[in-house]
């Protein structure tokens, strides 16, 4: 991500006022409100003066009072109402901002995703956004009306009275010139310290997605050092932001100081000549003191903007994130009330055709023209060492990922070629760390499927083997599964996972080490699953055990990126060392923990014990 210029100067200004589109009246509303509020209050003066001439004349000043006091009531109202239409119009454009994110985040694609911090991604959207509200809505319309008020005030004195006014207008421009050298710098440190601030809730998220790995390797100090370096950095830019913002009233109020003092004695030098009413000097001086606010509300609403235009940038950067096409006929559909068209369920033929694949310009190849073709009903599995690239092939066909050469094709159509939300919807994946969400164990299997019918739904839990699992859970299908699934045991949640891609009856069903953290009996259990799911669909599976391999209808043997070999288990025994050897050291899986898996060629004779 990159900044630019957007967050500074004109351009980040006329971005920022692009975020209160929609709520214009209500601000305007709110501002002219609070603008009616300051300019009440530039009245008390006067009053305040009147009631010192009738007081000097022996004249009855309960009316100025009075007036004086209705004039302070009603201000207050006003300004009181003006300020909840502005913070009103604010709630409403952090909660469509938010709303964009969301939409940008959740489309987010899958190499933005690899590359960015998602602590920082929590950031934006919770205090960036927060603090954007603030900015757009009340520092715009303060920087506004309190500006207004500040040029009406100012000619006011100018008319009062010239002499004074000489003093008070070089105070202002004194003002002027600081906060054009200042609010550059004031901006680039709001800019460090919501960056900062982001990399401390990565820090943090980093943290809680691996406590049980800290705390098993006993590494709390390590990480407490970590996410403490990242809070010393936080302090640290934070520090500068609000040095760099306290200079701003300090380098405000010593000019306006300054001149204050100085109209306060020529002032009182020009009622002792009798140039000037002691009454007009009470009036100016309190104009005034009035005065200071508006410009007190202006400067720092223009130093809050800095800090707004940093948060508007990283904003700006996350809404325009690389993000996948929505499936714009399904959001006709939806939009128009009309129900999809049932979808085909004939099985999917995959082909790689001269696949080559790295994750990055600097990364090295992980498919290097890798071609082979998978045709359903029917299992093929893909076996090769770790790194051998078989996972990738998986991200390839959901495209999470673009070859960079060569094609993958799917029911004989590139899959660049596919509305993204069908191919997707076509293909049940099940991931190899087998991810659940937190919430409920049925919102979890639903995921995918949210109209399955109950029947539907049992049915595929008993296939799952999840039937003695619900009976155990103390709200069945509605127990919340915590964090992760952190409630359930590792095959537990690999069985939830493949529960939840049959249940959407997928055309292309692909398993990465679906039996990996399986006891025999599941792993036996599955393997009929899958079996019975090859039989209707075509069915990819990543696998190392014997067992699951040698039922497939074709092996894949992947080495180094590469195809090495395509095959049955028996032709690749024969005519395959490196598959002999892969088989013999690394596959072989007993059906019963401690008994022996022989591994036959012709007279070539392997006996392994399952490990």
């Amino acid at each position: 991500m990159t900044g630019g210029d957007t967050a500074g100067g004109a351009p980040g200004l006329r971005a920022l006022l692009s975020y209160t589109r929609g709520q214009r009246g209500t601000l305007v509303t709110g501002g002219v409100l609070s603008l009616l509020g300051g300019a009440v209050s530039l009245a008390q003066p006067l009053l305040a003066a009147a009631v010192v001439d009738a007081l000097q004349a022996g004249r009855s000043a309960w009316g100025p009072v009075l007036r004086l006091a209705g004039v302070l009531l009603g201000g207050a109202v006003v300004t009181a109402c003006g300020y909840y239409l502005i913070d009103r119009a604010g709630q409403h454009l952090v909660f469509a901002v938010r709303g964009r994110l969301i939409g940008a985040f959740v489309r987010m694609r899958v190499p933005e995703a690899d590359r960015l911090k998602p602590g920082d991604l929590v950031t934006r959207m919770t205090a960036d956004t927060t603090l954007l509200r603030t900015v757009a809505t009340a520092s715009v319309s303060n920087a506004v009306t309190h500006g207004l008020l500040l040029v009406v005030g100012m000619a006011l004195l100018a008319w009062m009275d010239p002499v004074l006014f000489s003093v008070t207008a070089a105070a202002v421009t004194v003002v002027a010139l600081v906060f054009r050298v200042v609010l550059p710098r004031v901006r680039r440190a709001s800019d460090a310290s919501q960056e900062a601030l982001g990399d401390l809730g990565d820090a943090l998220e980093r943290m809680f997605g691996a406590l049980r790995t800290v705390k098993a390797n006993s590494a709390e100090e390590d990480e407490r050092a970590r996410l403490g370096d990242a809070n010393l950095r936080s302090r640290r830019a934070g520090l500068a932001e609000v040095a760099w913002q306290s200079s701003t009233t300090v380098l405000t109020w010593l000019p306006l100081n300054t001149s204050y003092l100085v109209v306060l004695g020529l002032g009182g030098a020009r009622v002792a000549t009798g140039e000037m009413g002691v009454g007009d000097l009470i009036a100016y001086i309190l104009l005034l003191f009035y005065l200071l606010s508006p410009l007190q509300m202006l400067t720092g609403a223009l130093t809050q903007m800095q800090s707004g235009l940093a948060a508007l940038r990283r904003v700006e950067e996350s809404l325009t994130v690389g993000q996948e096409e929505p499936d714009r006929r399904e959001t006709a559909e939806r939009g128009a009330g009309r129900t999809a068209p049932a979808p085909d369920t004939a099985p999917l033929t995959v082909e790689f055709d001269g696949v080559g694949f790295s994750y990055g310009p600097d990364s090295p190849p992980v498919h290097r023209g890798v071609s082979f073709r998978a045709e359903g009903p029917g299992l093929t599995a893909v076996v090769g060492v770790s790194g051998a690239g078989k996972t990738t092939l998986f991200s390839l066909v959901e495209r999470f990922y673009d070859p960079d050469e060569g094609r993958v094709l799917v029911g004989g159509t590139d899959v660049r070629a596919w509305p993204l939300a069908d191919l997707r919807r076509a293909i049940g994946y099940v991931e190899q760390d087998a991810p659940v969400l937190a919430g409920t164990l049925r919102e979890n299997l639903t995921m995918a499927a949210p109209g399955a019918s109950d029947a539907l739904l049992a049915e595929v839990v008993r296939l799952a083997e999840l039937s003695g699992l619900i009976a155990r859970l103390p709200e069945g299908l509605d127990t919340r599964v915590g964090h992760r699934g952190t409630t359930l045991s590792g095959g537990e949640r690999q069985r939830v996972a493949i529960a939840r891609a049959l249940l959407r009856a997928p055309r292309l069903l692909l398993l990465d080490e679906v039996t990996s953290q399986l006891d025999a009996a599941n792993e036996r259990a599955l393997r009929q699953v899958i079996e019975a799911a090859a039989a209707r669909t075509t069915v990819l599976v990543v696998a190392h055990r014997l067992s699951t391999v040698a039922a497939a209808d074709r092996i894949v043997v992947m080495d180094a990126g590469r195809v090495r070999a395509v095959g049955t288990h028996e032709d690749l025994l024969r005519n395959d060392p490196g598959y002999r050897e892969l088989a013999a050291s690394q596959m072989l899986a007993a059906d019963g923990e401690g008994s022996e898996v022989p591994v036959e060629v012709g007279e070539h004779r392997e006996q392994k014990y399952s490990q």
